[in-house]
């Protein structure tokens, strides 16, 4: 990679019945939980990679309810671009992927209570943004860690 690779990762947030759809996979020494997402792929829309990367990692077809947040990665080694959508259903069940081209690996998929985030690794920023209901969405939030995902 050049220092001048520049990458987009979309992330979503999937919410039903007070609990948010989560993903477990190795995110740090921390934490094993993450929200599903990933690198957008060549030539693909916004839309287009976050409908595709909920598909492949939890199984469930979506669609966009709105932008949450535009964020700077500053821990990255090249530029990253992280974007967060609301989502909803629109069809499918629950799947664990096949992991087959995946260098880290997809264990569980779980609806989680909001409320119980901080035991899966969540900091309270990001608790009370959940609990809020994501009042402040809609904008560009600097580096991830304001939104309490860094």
């Amino acid at each position: 990679m050049s220092k001048y690779d520049f990458n987009i990762r979309v992330t979503g947030i999937l919410i039903e019945n007070n609990k948010i759809l989560l993903v477990k996979q190795r995110v740090s020494e921390k934490r094993n939980w993450s929200l599903p997402g990933g690198k957008l792929e060549q030539g693909e829309t916004l839309e287009q990679g976050i409908i595709r990367e909920m598909k492949e990692e939890t199984g469930l077809n979506v669609e966009i309810v709105r932008l949450l947040y535009l964020c700077d990665v500053s821990a990255s080694d090249n530029t990253l671009l992280h974007i967060t959508f609301l989502l909803k259903r629109v069809a499918g069940n629950i799947a664990l992927p096949t992991n087959e081209f995946e260098s880290n690996p997809i264990y569980d998929v779980e609806f989680v209570p909001i409320s119980d985030l901080s035991e899966y690794g969540f900091n309270e920023k990001f608790l009370k943004l959940a609990e809020n209901g994501f009042a402040d969405s809609g904008i560009y939030a600097g580096d991830k860690s304001n939104i309490g995902l860094g």
